[in-house]
């Protein structure tokens, strides 16, 4: 399966059994193979559990099956699907278990940003679509990418058209990582932050197992008495990557981090020169979007128009 094997690896079952199922009718690869309950419509889903069985990553390019085979970034791409998906779309994701996905980039036109939108209210406003494209092609030419993180997106969307009501403001944060030089290698990690909540300032310490571990623990302790349902939010991963390498030492970084109340998952993103602060924007990104979600607007909270800005 997913043509794993030694070497130069084997043949692709999952594509094979798709191409006769799919591609060749009176071919019956597997019962009710053309795409019913029980035939290939769980390809996708018998992929990625061979990949985390053999704790393998995923293959994003993978045909059928990959989280790329149906993923439209081009803004003529997304138009034209708009209009019929057959035109860019050889079968429906739906009968290999796999779905559609539209992506905004720097390649984006008007139409990616509509179809990632939601709210009817901007959907209709073309000013504020081609607004929003405008900081989307700002920040991916700073090293940002939204093609996974669904939630840095919406907020950026909020800020743009002005309704971002933020549940908390950051006015500092601080960072230190002590080493004892002992032999048993012992590092402590401690984060401090400094929150308007409303009225209410809020300063908080916390220690950790990292820097992010610890700004984690301090945001939730300073949050967690006022929003208590905090606590069935957790981070699921976090990674970070070097866009810049040329730069060597002061090269920007890209902070990815994705989230979890149990039910849903969501991804956020920072780019900073400082690996801290572009952690600290994804992070606060995500807390940003849990407690915003279904929120009213704050009476006294300050409103943030920065896009990146927590």
């Amino acid at each position: 399966s997913n043509g794993s094997g030694e070497r130069c690896g084997n043949a692709d079952i999952i594509s094979i059994a798709a191409n006769l199922a799919l591609k060749i009718p009176e071919t019956m690869v597997l019962a009710k193979a053309h795409g019913e309950s029980g035939g290939v419509s769980h390809l996708t889903e018998l992929s990625r559990f061979v990949y985390e069985t053999a704790n393998m990553s995923y293959r994003p390019g993978q045909p059928y099956v990959g989280a790329s085979a149906f993923a439209h970034k081009g803004g003529m791409h997304v138009h034209a699907i708009a209009k019929s998906t057959k035109s860019y779309e050889h079968i429906t994701p739906e009968l290999v278990g796999n779905s559609r996905r539209v992506l905004v980039s720097e390649l984006s036109g008007r139409s990616n940003i509509a179809a990632m939108v939601n709210r009817p209210d901007v959907k209709d406003d073309r000013a504020l679509l081609d607004k929003v494209l405008q900081e989307v092609c700002r920040l991916e030419n700073e090293g940002w990418q939204f093609e996974a993180a669904d939630a840095s997106f919406d907020l950026l969307v909020d800020r743009s058209a002005g309704t971002f009501f933020p549940q908390f403001q950051k006015l500092a944060y601080n960072v230190e990582v002590e080493s004892s030089g002992h032999e048993d290698g012992a590092i402590r990690t401690e984060a401090t932050v400094k929150l308007a909540v409303g009225q209410d300032v809020r300063h908080e310490v916390a220690e950790g197992d990292g820097p992010v571990n610890a700004l984690d623990a301090a945001l939730r302790k300073a949050l967690a008495t006022i929003f208590p349902h905090l606590n069935r939010m957790h981070l699921l991963d976090y990674k970070v990557r070097v866009i810049n390498a040329q730069e060597g030492t002061a090269a920007r970084v890209r902070v990815s981090i994705q989230s979890t109340d149990g039910e849903r998952v969501w991804g956020t993103v920072g780019v900073s020169e400082n690996v801290i602060e572009a952690s600290w924007l994804a992070l606060a990104d995500s807390f940003h979007f849990y407690l915003g979600t279904g929120a009213k607007k704050p009476s006294s909270t300050p409103q943030q128009n920065h896009p990146v800005q927590s």
